[in-house]
């Protein structure tokens, strides 16, 4: 095999490949094989039939397609491993010339991982702060422990509905004197005070009590998901059919028994202190490493492709749709939640998308430049850490990253680990 690589603009290559005569004649031979094994020709047993009569009734064209499909892809495969390419999108293909008899050359055209001009990438002066908890954070999450475990009481129709209440009500909404679409409900959960309904709707129901009709006039926002309603006037007709408040259980040493392991309050404020150090040590190292990939993209020039931006979108979409799984949500149902459009989403993902896509091609860079790479041990000591993690055996763990092809992606965040590592290790940290 013969390969030539002509490397174009917009991160392009194509590539000539030429094929010997030898393995072009036992793919047409295999093609005709595959082919007499599909059609039925008059005297002849399916598999038994002499090409030059195979030609007459299925048309040679076919044949050389059959063996075109034989031919391209392992040629193609080992064009890209002979010249060290790196696709990161399917190729275009473009047949030049397949005959018997003759070699078999074929053009290629991919787009591909972009060269990376680094800039200096050590002396970086960064900052770092050091975990500090307050004894309001301790109090905030009490708070936040309080409300997740709070009982809900049913209020009388002598009850006055206030901020903080979860209101349960009808209404029917009108724009220009007109009912519009999706502005009606015969029962609808409303939590006063969180800002889930059109500005404005919320507070205009504080005071009213069970059983009450009041008429809510709001304005929808101009950045409005339905862009019909946008920056307009609309009138609700609203009825109260219900309303249960929050009782917050007293912070006391019995609160720490239903609620954790502990048995008193001072055991259940260390833990959470405990925690909430952890938490944000974890926080601040993480950002220490951003400013670190931070300060070398921005040191760097590269030409991101859309498709790899594209590429990322869909995991982060994909990595999205698996946490909302997790949370007992469909994406459909996000998207509906969150009154917006799978394109919006997308768009709305990009700019990050394209931070992630440059930042992992600058630090591919400098792992190849500092010859940095993960090793076998840290491949089995990572292993184990996720064997620990689910409760499964290493060698459970292992199989399962081979047959679904992710031990290279778990190699490879080593290597960006690590690559993360040497930057911060070769910086100044104020």
């Amino acid at each position: 095999m013969k390969v030539n690589v002509e490397k174009m603009e917009k991160n392009c290559a194509t590539l000539e490949i030429e094929v010997e005569v030898e393995q072009v004649n036992k793919a047409i031979n295999k093609a005709s094989h595959k082919v007499a094994q599909k059609v039925n020709i008059p005297g002849f047993r399916k598999g038994k039939v002499p090409k030059a009569i195979l030609e007459r009734y299925a048309g040679k064209e076919l044949i050389l397609e059959e063996a075109a499909e034989i031919l391209v892809l392992p040629n193609y495969l080992d064009a890209v491993k002979e010249s060290g390419i790196e696709p990161v999108d399917r190729p275009a293909i473009e047949i030049v010339e397949l005959e018997e008899n003759k070699p078999f050359s074929f053009k290629v055209t991919v787009t591909v991982k972009p060269e990376v001009t680094l800039g200096d990438y050590k002396g970086f002066q960064l900052e770092k702060k050091e975990a500090q908890v307050t004894e309001e954070d301790t109090e905030k999450e009490l708070k936040r422990l309080q409300e997740r475990y709070a009982k809900l009481q049913e209020l009388g129709e002598e009850d006055e509905i206030q901020n903080g209440d979860i209101a349960y009500i009808s209404f029917d909404g009108y724009v220009d004197g007109e009912p519009f679409e999706g502005g009606n409900s015969p029962g609808y959960s409303l939590g006063i005070g969180t800002g889930s309904f059109i500005p404005g709707f919320e507070d205009q129901l504080i005071g009213a009590k069970i059983n009450e009709k009041r008429d809510v006039k709001v304005t929808f926002p101009e950045n409005y998901h339905k862009e019909d309603l946008a920056g307009k006037e609309a009138l609700f007709k609203v009825e109260i059919l219900g309303v249960k408040r929050k009782e917050l259980a007293p912070l006391d040493d019995e609160f720490a028994k239903d609620v954790s392991e502990f048995e008193t309050l001072e055991e259940l404020k260390a833990d959470i202190n405990k925690k909430l150090a952890e938490d944000q040590k974890k926080f601040l190292e993480d950002q220490l490493k951003n400013q670190a990939v931070s300060k070398a993209v921005e040191g760097s020039e590269v030409d991101v492709p859309p498709v790899m931006v594209n590429d990322q979108v869909e995991r982060m979409i994909d990595e999205l749709g698996q946490r909302l799984r997790m949370q007992g949500l469909s994406l459909d149902q996000y998207l509906s939640y969150a009154k917006i459009e799978m394109d919006e989403l997308k768009e709305k993902y990009r700019p990050q998308a394209e931070i992630a896509v440059k930042s992992d091609l600058v630090l591919e860079a400098i792992s190849k430049a500092e010859s940095i790479s993960s090793t076998e041990e840290e491949v089995n000591q990572r292993i184990e850490e996720m064997a620990e993690a689910y409760n499964q055996q290493p060698e459970v763990i292992r199989a399962s990253l081979e047959s679904s092809g992710r031990l290279g992606m778990l190699s490879y965040g080593i290597t960006m680990d690590k690559t993360i590592d040497f930057l911060i290790a070769n910086s100044t940290i104020a």
